[in-house]
């Protein structure tokens, strides 16, 4: 097949233009990336030899070798692992269509002014470009284990790249990398020294598996040095805590989740007995951009005995907890274990469970022994913790000890469950809590009226999974978890006979205008009654206490889960003017109500607007409005 050239994308030009003219600080992180790469292509095919032992392949010395030719100006980075076809050279590496382009340059964007823009590279899959900072023309060679051809794919990042076969080409991937000029402005440090190569690697890449060796090229006359192995090859979890540092761990952690930011927190479990196996997990600083994709892969590195096995072994940790890193090693798997047979593996579910019980400890113990940390990652990771609320009810407790939740008792400091249950004034029942969009809205809300009189503290819930965990749940060290939007409010109190004198007397005061505007607006509401949780409203919608939330049910029908749409409640304040007025233009008008059904229509919508929903015919409300303004002004 001739050399055929092809057009980049218009995003991967962008890409590119990015690399040339690199806006990153530390141009050292393209060596990472390349290694990085060729570790994962030895991983693979050990893995792929593991599993068909017909494959036609070399495992005898898998290896890295870097090679730097100083007077070509080159480096060559180069591994004899599992290789590409000409179709996967095409897909991964001509297009990178698939490799989340446009959110790199997003993200790459509001990173540019600060330091945040260095490792955003691996983290989206792009890391083989990182090469075009330090080089004026990128060339692949490389091989599939077991086929016969190999494919070679160069480009100088100007918007086109070729591709042709080749038929001499060893088994795995060698990235060659024609270096800009020593004197280039961009070029801050000489890649083909070995000093600044050693460097490298043994500050990123010490602890992969496989041996990483310098090359160097034999002067005149003399025969070719040995290569030389630069990293330790140790596998850090297995080494005694005293012996590894915790830029170590943070640079294991980087190059596991491609990051560029330090993790949060590191989590060391090692057990033995009857099932041995060692785990290292990190819980990650910020929250990766597709952390709520549905479908997208996740999950911990699996070895066996330091033999690596698969990248993202889901059945190790539950969903909720699919934002953590890192790795674990077994020592009773089989090498030849799958993806089908860990999902019935009971020592696989011994392992989740033990791991899920000592993360959700870690963030516990966070959260009083850091309090800023603990701070972090709720913000970054709360709401997804909280699925577990709903989905893993062995685990409901621990994960309700290691939550915690806004309040109306500190505008700053969020409070978990048991703190506000010490908190709970004499004579109170039940926890309660508000749930809606925003922190502002909800504090807003005409149903908090009553709580903020009295000094009843209300947890506000603003993420949408609250809508479900809480009905989940259901209670708290038998306190019933109450929504303040739902069912009738006793917030007990003693009451003096003046005021339940006032209560009787609005109860046959409104009789008839209640009984009206419940048959006048009985195709939106079952009910019209007076209320006891407003103060400041003239009127409030709320759902019957066994009734779906109608964010509730608009969630389950964006999952395709058809539910019947349940009438709610019209609450009126009797102490407010404008229901005042209505009801003495009822008790004026007799047996002609006309007039009113205007009055009645207006307050539904404006009980509707203050929740933050809007009337079923918006345009007809506003119409009233407008005329109702008329007439008075």
């Amino acid at each position: 097949m001739p050399t055929e050239t092809f057009e980049f994308q218009v995003e991967a030009r962008q890409l590119l233009q990015l690399m040339i003219h690199s806006v990153y600080s530390n141009k050292d992180v393209f060596l990472r990336e390349l290694v990085s790469n060729a570790s994962d292509a030895l991983d693979k095919l050990r893995l792929a030899a593991l599993r068909d032992d017909t494959l036609d392949a070399d495992t005898s010395d898998p290896h890295i070798e870097i090679e730097a030719d100083q007077e070509a100006r080159t480096l060559t980075v180069r591994d004899n692992g599992i290789g590409m076809s000409y179709d996967e050279v095409t897909q991964l590496i001509g297009t990178i269509a698939n490799s989340g382009t446009a959110a790199f340059l997003a993200e790459l964007r509001e990173a540019q002014e600060g330091a945040g823009g260095d490792g955003l590279i691996g983290q989206f899959g792009v890391g083989f470009y990182s090469g075009f900072m330090v080089a004026d023309e990128v060339t692949l060679v490389t091989r599939r284990a077991g086929e016969s051809q190999g494919t070679r794919w160069s480009s100088r990042g100007e918007g086109t790249y070729t591709l042709e076969n080749v038929d001499e080409a060893p088994q795995g991937t060698a990235v060659t990398l024609h270096l800009k000029p020593a004197d280039s402005e961009n070029q801050l440090h000489d890649y083909t020294s070995a000093w600044k190569i050693k460097e490298i690697v043994k500050r990123y890449s010490d602890f992969i598996t496989w041996p990483v060796r310098l090359v160097t090229a034999a002067g005149d006359g003399e025969d070719a040095p040995e290569p030389e192995t630069l990293n330790s090859m140790k596998a850090l979890w297995a080494r005694p805590r005293d012996e590894v540092a915790d830029e170590d761990y943070h640079e294991l952690y980087k190059h596991i989740s491609h990051d560029w930011r330090d993790p949060l927190e590191t989590v060391r479990l090692q057990a033995e007995g009857a099932f041995e196996y060692q785990a290292l997990l990190f819980l990650p600083a910020h929250a990766p951009h597709d952390l709520f994709t549905r479908g997208q892969r996740h999950g911990l590195q699996l070895f066996v005995k330091r033999v690596f096995i698969m990248d993202d072994c889901e059945e190790l940790l539950p969903p909720y907890l699919r934002f953590v890193k890192g790795v674990v090693d077994a020592q009773d798997l089989s090498l030849n274990v799958s993806r089908e047979i860990l999902q019935q593996d009971r020592q696989i579910r011994l392992m989740q469970r033990r791991l899920t019980k000592k993360v959700l400890a870690t963030v516990k113990d966070m959260r009083s022994a850091d309090p800023d940390r603990y701070r972090t990652f709720w913000r970054e990771f709360g709401a997804v913790l909280k699925e577990g609320l709903v989905t893993d009810a062995d685990n409901r407790a621990a994960l309700l000890a290691a939550a915690s939740f806004p309040s109306t008792h500190d505008a700053e400091e969020p409070t978990t469950l048991a703190a506000y249950a010490e908190r709970m004034k004499d004579g109170q029942e039940h926890v309660y809590y508000i749930t809606g969009q925003s922190r502002e809205s909800v504090e807003n809300s005409p149903h908090m009226e009553a709580f903020r009189a009295k000094g009843v503290e209300v947890l506000l819930l603003t993420d949408p999974v609250d809508e479900v965990w809480v009905d989940t749940v259901g209670e708290y060290e038998g306190k019933r978890l109450r929504s303040v939007v739902k069912g009738e409010i006793d917030l007990g109190g003693e009451e003096d006979e003046q005021k339940t004198a006032e209560q009787e007397k609005h109860t046959e005061e409104y009789a008839g205008l209640l009984g009206w505007m419940t048959e006048h607006l009985a195709d939106d509401v079952k009910e019209v009654r007076l209320s006891s949780r407003l103060t400041v409203s003239p009127a409030c919608v709320v759902s019957d206490s066994e009734d779906l939330t109608p964010a509730l049910e608009n969630m389950y029908r964006a999952m395709g889960q058809e539910v019947p749409r349940a009438k709610r409640i019209l609450e009126l304040n009797p102490d407010h003017q404008l229901v005042k007025g209505v009801r003495q233009a009822y008790a004026r008008q007799g047996e002609d109500l006309s007039e009113l059904t205007e009055a009645a229509e207006l307050l539904y919508g404006l009980a509707l607007l203050a929740e933050g929903g809007q009337p079923k015919d918006a345009g007809r409300f506003v119409k009233l409005v407008a005329d109702r303004m008329e007439r008075t002004l």
